[in-house]
């Protein structure tokens, strides 16, 4: 482990110089490429430098007692060494961790959408919660969150709403959410005090940056209309609503959320990008996940990841069969505890297939 640890502080120092090169200062990718793995590389470098002072420490702890006669000097190596194995291990552990292969779409911003799935009205209402959820939660991590396009429920909430999170490691922590939700309650709606089950899908994308995806002007089509629902005294007025298509792919994007065109079109064509990027993402999550069991961020839209269950108060994770019983908090933002577990779970899977350190 401490060759691999080497290895990767001198590529650490190399990138230090790369990233101060003339070569690197005109090429704009090549900058950016360099600047990520110098902050990837970052926490394995700090944890490095620790783990060979434990060792060192544990070298001239060992040493001490088999040449010192001093009692009260070998105790004191004694009581060094109690600290230093503990700590020994405990790192072991951890750079285990940071040698895992990191997915180099963790550190990217997220599009977020959020569609009512069976269930009718209770549907778009349970949507809606899980969209205050997910803006609770990004509040409490310091994220920003900006509106893209958005379609009301007959009876409040959402048919579908898209939204973006900006931040650090954005994608890295909500790409577990990805998957189907479903709610177990008495509707609203329901006059006979019967619980029922409505589901809604929730679908995070890793922004696609200029850099990944490259569009041309011609392969696009831009419509424009007339936006509908929140938008002030220019709704319905003015065609400041974008939709734009990409004709080779078929795959579209809208934004209606601001009262600007222009401003509509840059956000539509952020989530364009992003879409036609998820194209080529999901051929790779779809592999990945033929080898892991916790299908954690696998990218399947029809798997039913989470229930949400009123009269219990019951939220149970399916892929890890984590059941905790605090729904009220969990739908105020307190999603964390179950974002780590999937971690954990996928670090696990990872160290099994051996693609950390060996």
């Amino acid at each position: 482990m401490l060759e691999k640890l080497q290895a990767i502080y001198e590529r650490y120092l190399e990138v230090e110089k790369l990233i101060s090169s003339p070569e690197s200062m005109n090429d704009m990718k090549l900058y950016v490429q360099l600047n990520k793995e110098y902050k990837d590389l970052g926490p394995i470098v700090k944890a490095y430098h620790e783990y060979k002072n434990v060792l060192s420490n544990i070298d001239s702890s060992k040493q001490l007692l088999k040449e010192e006669k001093d009692e009260e000097m070998r105790e004191m190596a004694k009581m060094e060494l109690d600290e230093l194995l503990p700590r020994k291990e405990e790192m072991d552990e951890e750079i285990k961790i940071l040698l895992i292969p990191k997915d180099p779409e963790d550190s990217k911003n997220a599009v977020m959408e959020i569609r009512a799935g069976t269930g009718g009205d209770e549907a778009s209402i349970f949507a809606g919660d899980l969209y205050k959820m997910y803006m609770a939660f990004a509040s409490t991590k310091g994220w920003s969150t900006e509106l893209v396009d958005i379609a009301e429920g007959t009876s409040g909430g959402y048919k579908e709403i898209i939204f973006n999170i900006n931040g650090e490691d954005v994608y890295g922590q909500l790409k577990f959410e990805s998957g189907v939700h479903r709610v177990q309650r008495v509707p609203q709606t329901e006059t006979q005090g019967r619980v029922h089950t409505s589901a809604a899908t929730v679908i995070v994308l890793p922004e696609a940056e200029e850099f990944d995806i490259e569009l041309k002007p011609a392969d696009i089509r831009k419509d424009t209309y007339c936006s509908s629902g929140p938008g002030g005294q220019s709704v319905n007025t003015t065609y400041s609503a974008v939709r734009l298509t990409h004709i080779p792919t078929g795959i579209v994007a809208q934004c209606q959320d601001q009262k600007s065109q222009h401003k509509n079109y840059d956000k539509a064509l952020k989530v364009l990008r992003t879409r036609i990027y998820e194209m080529e993402l999901q051929k790779k999550l779809e592999e990945d996940a033929k080898n892991r069991k916790t299908m954690v961020s696998s990218g399947d839209r029809s798997a039913k990841i989470r229930t949400y269950n009123y009269p219990q108060g019951r939220v149970t994770e399916h892929r890890i069969s984590l059941t905790k019983y605090n729904l009220q908090s969990t739908m105020g933002g307190d999603i964390q505890e179950f974002i780590d577990e999937l971690q954990i779970a996928e670090n696990a899977e990872k160290l099994k297939e051996g693609s950390s350190f060996e």
